[in-house]
């Protein structure tokens, strides 16, 4: 567990350098984690660094305004783009080469965008509880208690959370990020408009969807949309399995199957 200064990062653009946070561990080809809108802690890759870590060189980096990071005031609407960026900034400073991505929730949105637009940095993109479009109804609540009352959610989440990013500051980047997910809602030009600009499909990289059957964050006919525009991509659908299935008992072995299948086709 270390920290990498990078000259500076547009999460936050007043401030230079930026010190990021990470945890590594194994050997081998490099793989790395990056963590959804509420961190690390909440949905741990543990299971996984313990199975790939044989063979892996993993990283795990906390993003700027999350984790022992660098701690914000303001998450602006792009945030995805912005962190994308950030990543590819991190992987410079540590002289990560071509390392395969394993993105959950904001944070495969951020590995697709990489994808996208950086195609040479990376050999491949495991993308778990993908988010598409900016219009979410059916979490519209869930984001409104994210952006109003993020103790909500309950004891665990809260202690859980604030052990991870501190006690004085974790509803705050609660509180930023759902009033961003709002922002994306309420910006966004159609129910059809989606993260990507209809640009999925600039993908090139060999990609692998994993996605729980049951997660609530899934709007109807999402999955089909990411379909069409990524016809070559692999999905690995998850039975039972809600948002975050690398970390749930019951799914996470069916995770690692499934990723272990993908890396070993790829690497």
């Amino acid at each position: 567990m270390s920290f990498i200064q990078i000259l500076e990062s547009p999460l936050a653009p007043q401030v230079r350098p930026v010190r990021l946070y990470y945890r590594d561990a194994g050997s081998g080809f490099p793989l790395v984690f990056l963590h959804g809108g509420w961190g690390y802690e909440i949905y741990p890759f543990d299971r996984q660094i313990e199975e790939f870590a044989r063979d892996f060189r993993i990283y795990i980096p906390d993003r700027t305004g999350y984790g022992r990071s660098l701690h914000i005031e303001q998450l602006p609407i792009d945030f995805h783009s912005r962190a994308a960026d950030e990543t590819i900034r991190f992987l410079e400073a540590l002289h990560i080469d071509r390392p395969v991505l394993w993105g959950h929730s904001d944070g495969a949105v951020i590995a697709a965008k990489i994808g996208m637009f950086a195609p040479e940095r990376v050999s491949g993109l495991i993308l778990e509880a993908f988010h598409f479009l900016r219009r979410k109804p059916a979490s519209r609540e869930f984001f409104e208690t994210m952006s109003t009352d993020p103790n909500g959610f309950g004891e665990r989440v809260s202690s859980t959370l604030a052990r991870d990013h501190g006690v004085d500051y974790w509803k705050s980047i609660i509180v930023m990020n759902g009033n961003a997910w709002l922002r994306l809602a309420d910006e966004a030009k159609s129910d059809d408009h989606d993260l990507y600009d209809r640009g999925l499909s600039a993908i090139m990289v060999p990609t692998l969807f994993i996605h729980g059957s049951r997660d609530p964050r899934t709007e109807p006919g999402e999955l089909d949309a990411v379909r069409s525009q990524l016809p070559g991509a692999r999905f690995e659908i998850i039975e039972g399995g809600g948002h975050s299935p690398h970390s749930s008992n019951s799914t996470a072995d069916d995770c690692i199957k499934a990723a272990k299948k993908f890396l070993n086709a790829i690497i």
